[in-house]
């Protein structure tokens, strides 16, 4: 009897309540480590096929952006002729693609191990590097719009101490508003997939809607207003005598699809909530800009006849000197 009045004492029940709370506190334990578990396997709203898709398409973007701008950036220092300042911001443009390249290749790598493995500050790193590029980028086909309007419309060939401070206010200016983040005035999050950091577009707070649109404004409707007003001056001009030999909507077209859809989701996402979007279709503007290394390189390389000619004397050099020596 006094066994049983002391198991149903005061004693007793601050002993069961106890274990019922390291057992309840275990089953969340478990519960939680379960669901990480599957949060590392697959994203939330991703099947395995679908992550595994976008890592390929992410991989191929990367390999032919890497290729073409790399070839650029390489026919560039080995062609003398290749080296005028109009081309430097052609230079600065293939760096640029080949930076955003980069950094489609270890988003490739982290889709298809279905995971981030390099951590906070790694994403951290990420996202300023992938931003920086888009920045520079985006600014770098608007100096190369101003400077074939400066070549065509002014008669003047650009000089070197215009093109070399202008490729230093495009490189200088998207590390600041890449910087940004890191110093407080917006953030860098992982994007939907969960494999790879981007600009953080998802918190409805005064800070990242204040940075939203103000970058919009900086970094995407100012250059696209120069990209477009540049090559509609020199379509006026050239309407009548029709010696252009550049084409005046591609880039601004260019440039508007390919970074648009960023733009967009960035100004919905500024004035409504973003999670009424699916993930998967989140994940379409960032695949769209991806591509923009590659088109950028055919459209600004490989359709320039003097760069055209410098890549082809660096693919094969034995017949570029039987041309020299004839």
């Amino acid at each position: 009897m006094r066994q049983r009045r002391g198991d149903s004492g005061p004693g007793s029940l601050k002993r069961r309540i106890q274990v019922s709370e390291s057992q309840e506190r275990a089953g969340r334990l478990t519960e939680r480590e379960s669901r990480m578990a599957a949060t590392r396997a697959l994203p939330v709203g991703f099947a395995e096929l679908e992550v595994l898709a976008v890592g390929t398409v992410l991989l191929m973007e990367a390999l032919s952006g890497l290729s073409l701008n790399g070839l650029t950036i390489f026919s560039f220092c080995k062609t003398p002729d290749l080296r005028t300042p109009i081309n430097l911001l052609v230079l600065s443009l293939a760096l640029a693609d080949s930076g955003i390249s980069i950094n489609a290749l270890v988003a490739s790598i982290s889709s298809l191990l279905r995971r981030w493995p390099y951590g906070s500050e790694g994403c951290q790193a990420h996202g300023f590097q992938g931003f920086t590029m888009a920045l520079a980028s985006i600014c770098g086909t608007a100096a190369i719009a101003w400077g074939r309007y400066h070549h065509y419309c002014t008669r003047r060939q650009l000089a070197w101490n215009t093109a070399i401070p202008l490729v230093l206010f495009v490189w200088l200016s998207s590390a600041f508003w890449a910087s940004l983040p890191l110093m407080g005035w917006g953030h860098y999050d992982y994007e939907p997939l969960g494999t790879c950091c981007t600009l953080d577009y998802s918190r409805p707070d005064r800070n990242t809607i204040s940075f939203l649109f103000t970058m919009a404004f900086f970094n995407f409707l100012v250059p696209l207003f120069i990209t477009l007003t540049s090559y509609r001056l020199m379509e006026h001009k050239f309407s009548r005598s029709g010696h252009l030999q550049v084409n005046t909507t591609l880039p601004g077209r260019m440039l508007l699809l390919g970074w648009g859809p960023y733009a967009l989701l960035y100004f919905y996402a500024a004035i409504a909530d973003v999670s009424f979007i699916s993930p998967k279709l989140q994940m379409v503007p960032a695949l769209i800009a991806k591509t923009m290394p590659t088109i950028n390189a055919i459209n600004y390389a490989l359709h320039s006849e003097m760069v055209y000619r410098g890549i082809w004397q660096c693919l094969s050099p034995q017949k570029s000197k039987q041309n020299r020596a004839q």
